[in-house]
């Protein structure tokens, strides 16, 4: 079997396997790579963007080479590549869990139990929960499934479209190393360099990709458009800005402003300030709808390129 359609039945059985199942419940892989790179930071960690690169080299280039030996180990046995696509697939991305724990927290906050929104709120983003009510609950929250549709879901299919399961498995081995080091605590500022300077490059491709779908998917297309073309650049993160201002367009809602992480605040430009208003708990159901929605299109888009371009190869 070609491997244009190893990673068509693959992706797509992985991520049916995620929207059925969600994550799996124990010895999650991206679990144990984290374990393991926390033990490589024990061991390597300097005040140093040296050390910070070397880091990022033995984790994310592990993951990396031992998934492409695994892929090399079954290249001629069709069922076992696409059986090891599908649980890579499964594995990398996390949709269907993004949704639980947005609607867990909406569902708080419906009930009007705050406390409860609070304690559920780190298990999705890095915000300090402590000072925020209810509608900035909710703004964290739509703000985060924006995101991580790109993060955890479309920037996987993307690089496994690219590279097959090394792609995938090395796309969300950098996702992880920035979130445990890429951030700008005293202790990462420039051990976590490296890291977070190649998942920003790791995920250029798939933010704009989700950020075309959103467009496309969102039912509000011009001013998804509009929002994206007038307010991504003044995000900080070069990644999270198309994302955030499409879903903002789409949706109708402004994100962005004052946000706390880790005992620092920061104050972001508002995307869609003009047109949107304030996010409101009901808007996070919509916000895990469009991420279905962008997630299930990014699929048929990947497939669609890898076989377009396993045609080309042959003609």
């Amino acid at each position: 079997m070609r491997a244009d359609r190893i990673f068509a039945y693959g992706a797509a059985a992985g991520l049916i396997g995620d929207l059925l199942l969600g994550d799996p419940r124990r010895g999650h892989p991206v679990a144990a790579f984290g374990r393991a790179a926390a033990g490589v930071e024990s061991r390597l960690w300097r005040d140093g963007r040296g050390r910070g690169a070397l880091h990022a080299l033995v984790c994310a280039g592990g993951a990396a080479g031992a998934a492409a030996l695994a892929a090399h180990a079954v290249r001629n046995r069709p069922a076992a590549a696409v059986a090891l696509t599908a649980a890579a697939t499964w594995s990398v991305v996390g949709g269907t869990s993004l949704g639980r724990e947005a609607r867990a927290i909406g569902g708080a906050l419906a009930a009007g139990d705050i406390e409860v929104a609070r304690e559920r709120l780190p298990h999705l983003c890095g915000r300090d929960p402590h000072s925020l009510d209810g509608r900035q609950i909710a703004r964290a929250v739509v703000e985060s499934v924006a995101e991580n549709t790109s993060d955890a879901v479309v920037g996987a299919l993307v690089w496994g479209a690219l590279g097959g399961v090394p792609g995938l498995v090395g796309f969300r081995a950098v996702n992880t190393l920035d979130a445990m080091v890429g951030h700008r605590s005293p202790r990462h500022l420039r051990y976590g360099w490296a890291s977070a300077r190649l998942d920003d490059a790791a995920g250029w491709p798939g933010a704009r990709l989700t950020a075309v779908l959103a467009v496309a998917a969102g039912g509000r297309p011009r001013e998804a458009l509009r929002a994206w073309r007038a307010d991504a650049g003044r995000h900080p993160s070069p990644n999270a800005g198309p994302v955030e201002a499409s879903f903002a367009g789409a949706l109708g809602v402004r994100l962005g402003g004052t946000l706390a992480y880790g005992g620092r605040v920061e104050h972001r430009p508002v995307l869609n300030g003009a047109a949107g208003r304030d996010v409101r708990v009901t808007d996070i159901e919509r916000a895990v709808r469009l991420s279905r929605r962008v997630s299930v299109l990014a699929l048929g888009v990947c497939v669609a390129g890898r076989l377009a371009v396993g045609r080309r190869g042959r003609a």
